[in-house]
């Protein structure tokens, strides 16, 4: 009799335990996510509550992630320093997802990808022209990119200037013109954008401001060899122009 007695309590018991499970699931889920921080924040307090409590862990996340991006520019330099310019070059994109606003990762990318243009047309006849260009258009987006965060960036400068007068065909050299009057006007005694300027106004037939750039690379140097390159592509250029 006791034993029926005990069995017959433990059946109601555990029938009361479903009842009770069935009835209150949502309210018990919904303890459970105020537990755990509140799975979906409506009220200004609930958002308050979530806040307060994942604030460390949010933070934690963040310093994740940008030391990941730390981590991919030390990589991309390691590379470039060894001249591995592709894996380099993939490196500092990757940073770029982390650091979207730092011009100094898309002056790399700019770097990296003029040497693999260079790169694509090492195999002789076996060149792929395509892939040159990719490249190229690559190396001249990014130092554009870098330019466009910081107008005063040096480097980015000269690098674009240089893929218009050197790599790009000659109706692009007139776009470096304005990057390396800026450029000169922040490094004003770099002999080197002046010998690139000085070609530019060259080739787009500015033949007096080719002239007027020699000058001022004669007039700056302490190097007798640079001066000596100076005045004789100034000659050069005096023939040209008092011949047409």
């Amino acid at each position: 009799m006791k034993k029926s007695f005990y069995i017959l309590c433990c059946f109601l018991i555990v029938s009361l335990i479903f009842v009770s499970c069935g009835k209150s699931y949502n309210q018990i889920k919904r303890l459970q996510a105020m537990e755990e921080g509140v799975s979906s924040p409506t009220t200004v307090d609930e958002l308050k509550d979530a806040i307060g409590k994942y604030e460390n862990r949010i933070n934690d996340i963040m310093i994740a992630e940008q030391q990941t991006g730390i981590w991919w520019k030390i990589l991309g330099s390691r590379y470039l320093d060894e001249g591995m310019y592709g894996d380099a070059l993939a490196a500092f994109e990757k940073a770029i997802m982390y650091y979207p606003a730092n011009p100094n990762l898309y002056y790399y990318v700019g770097l990296c990808a003029g040497y693999m243009a260079d790169a694509s047309l090492d195999y002789g006849a076996t060149g792929d022209l395509s892939k040159r260009e990719n490249y190229l258009k690559l190396a001249e987006s990014a130092y554009s990119r870098a330019i466009e965060l910081n107008p005063t960036y040096t480097r980015a400068l000269y690098g674009l200037a240089v893929l218009y007068v050197f790599e790009f065909d000659k109706s692009k050299s007139a776009k470096a013109i304005p990057l390396l009057e800026k450029f000169l006007t922040i490094e004003t005694k770099d002999t080197d954008a002046m010998f690139v300027l000085a070609r530019a106004y060259y080739v787009n037939y500015e033949f007096q401001l080719a002239i007027d750039m020699y000058d001022r690379i004669i007039a700056t140097t302490t190097s007798d060899e640079t001066r000596a390159e100076a005045e004789a592509n100034k000659k050069i250029v005096m023939d040209i122009m008092y011949d047409a």
